[in-house]
């Protein structure tokens, strides 16, 4: 304990640490785990942005706010769902500033403070974040290892009567699973019983690994079309750096959305949109190598894990951009501070649910190059193996 006149009193470590601690490497920067998100196509983005910026010369005489996205580009968007399976105009697509915002305008329109919002557990840390800072309570429903359990989202929907769902049921993060199409007509059928409003993050619909996704959730509705809204963005699929996402829903719901906005925002970047709209064109030619590349990766990060932690378990992972590990015991917040001194920065499992639950998982992405995989997996297990007191300390483990 350090004590000083006047100032507050701090605590520090030995100068001389014990001979069994792991010494600093000279290596500069942290390892990074907690993002799950690839580099993108350098040469299609690079080649987007020029030609938007020769097709910029007519937005120019105009003020340059758009509420709803530029033309092409909601174009672009509306012929993606088409050709997915849900027959869509681009008049029911508002463009947003990615998928966080355009989630925020949902819950800015419809959600108040104090009402629930149906969420499975796990599921992306950023929206519980944003329902949250909203007011309104996330309400889990409990995954199981191989996916939904539709009747306990059934009986939540029923007995707690939400507000608002939001689901991800395309690659969810962070269990890579994906709802089959018999799951998707009865979740349907459920949304339209309990009429609840429902938002579907799309967001990595198109990181399939193994087989091609069924067609959107809201292609299953037969009525009240108006309770699915449906969520994208192009940071996935291509960048994250383009900051754009959409709203795929029916008019009327724009509308509410669109009265809203104006008090969040005032529109989304045009350049941006104009290179969003020729990626989309290029999807079926930039998005195939990107599955490949993310395939390998998987492989890798699988075979570094079996190895390296064979006491781990992995969900079934076919597709997004992370592997959902079990671990023996419920350390991952134990884990996550161990790896952070040791200068890999990875969320531990509570973060993606509620009520400090989820202490038994952690979240590994894949997206990352491969040599950057290789040393954080390596920081991985010997965190592990710092936390359960197994093994011997490697020598060369990073303190920061």
């Amino acid at each position: 304990l350090n004590a000083r006149r006047g100032a507050r009193s701090t605590t520090a470590l030995p100068p001389t640490a014990p001979t069994t601690s792991p010494a600093p490497l000279t290596r500069t920067g942290t390892l990074s785990l907690a993002d799950a998100a690839p580099s993108a196509p350098a040469a299609a983005t690079i080649e987007a942005f020029t030609r938007a910026a020769q097709r910029l010369a007519p937005h120019l005489h105009d003020i340059g706010i758009e509420l709803t996205g530029v033309a092409e580009l909601r174009q672009a968007i509306a012929e993606r769902y088409c050709a997915r399976g849900l027959p869509t105009e681009p008049d029911e697509i508002m463009v947003t500033t990615g998928a966080l915002h355009a989630i925020n305008l949902i819950l800015a329109t419809y959600a108040r403070p104090g009402d629930r919002v149906l969420i499975e557990q796990p599921t992306y840390h950023g929206a519980i974040s944003l329902i949250a800072a909203s007011g309104a309570r996330p309400v889990p429903v409990s995954m199981a290892e191989d996916g939904w359990e539709l009747d306990a989202v059934q009986a939540a929907m029923r007995q707690l009567a939400p507000n608002l769902a939001y689901l991800i049921v395309d690659n969810h993060n962070p269990t890579g699973l994906s709802l089959p199409a018999a799951g998707r007509e009865r979740l349907a059928r459920i949304i339209s019983e309990t009429r609840t409003r429902t938002i579907i993050d799309e967001t990595i619909c198109d990181i399939w690994l193994d087989e091609p996704l069924p067609p959107p959730l809201a292609s299953y509705l037969e009525s009240r079309r108006d309770l699915v809204i449906t969520v994208g963005s192009m940071s996935k699929s291509f960048w994250g750096g383009l900051r754009v996402g959409w709203i795929r829903a029916e008019r009327s719901t724009l509308a509410a959305i669109a009265a809203v906005r104006p008090t969040i925002d005032l529109g989304t970047a045009i350049v941006e949109q104009l290179a969003s709209a020729d990626l989309l064109r290029q999807a079926d030619t930039v998005l195939p190598a990107r599955r490949d590349m993310l395939r390998a990766r998987r492989q890798l990060v699988s075979s570094l894990l079996q190895e390296q932690l064979p006491d781990w378990t992995a969900s079934p992972c076919h597709g997004g951009m992370s592997m959902w590990m079990r671990l023996p015991a419920p350390m991952s917040s134990a884990l996550s501070a161990a790896a952070s001194r040791m200068g890999l920065v990875i969320p531990a499992g509570p973060r993606f649910g509620v009520d400090g639950t989820l202490e038994r998982f952690i979240r590994v992405p894949f997206t990352q190059p491969e040599e950057r995989l290789h040393e954080s997996v390596a920081v991985l297990a010997q965190a592990w193996r710092s936390v359960t007191g197994s093994g011997t300390p490697d020598a060369h483990a990073l303190v920061v």
